[in-house]
């Protein structure tokens, strides 16, 4: 079955989610610098909301797709894997 991917929101939102949790490390960075906060604050908890939610968005897209189209699902959730990684990253390597 051929389906573009594209169009599926579970396929979509969690990366969206992983790039709006990026640009909140880019401008936790951009206002307080590299230095660790004391206090995570609204920037720290909603970058923890955005890489929790997605995760059921994910688990939905999963059982959904992977029997209905493995190969297309497949790619998708290692689109949304690197996405995933790529917001949890620098907060690891920044030590936050």
């Amino acid at each position: 079955m051929q389906v573009n991917m594209g169009k599926v929101p579970s396929a979509v939102i969690p990366v969206m989610m992983s790039l709006a949790a990026l640009i909140l490390v880019a401008v936790q960075v951009g206002i307080h610098g590299l230095a660790a906060e004391r206090d995570e604050g609204a920037i720290g908890h909603l970058w923890q909301l955005l890489m929790a939610a997605q995760l059921p968005v994910i688990g939905f897209f999963a059982f959904r797709w992977l029997g209905r189209a493995p190969r297309q699902a497949g790619t998708v959730l290692l689109v949304q894997a690197l996405a995933w990684a790529a917001a949890v990253l620098p907060v690891r390597l920044l030590g936050w």
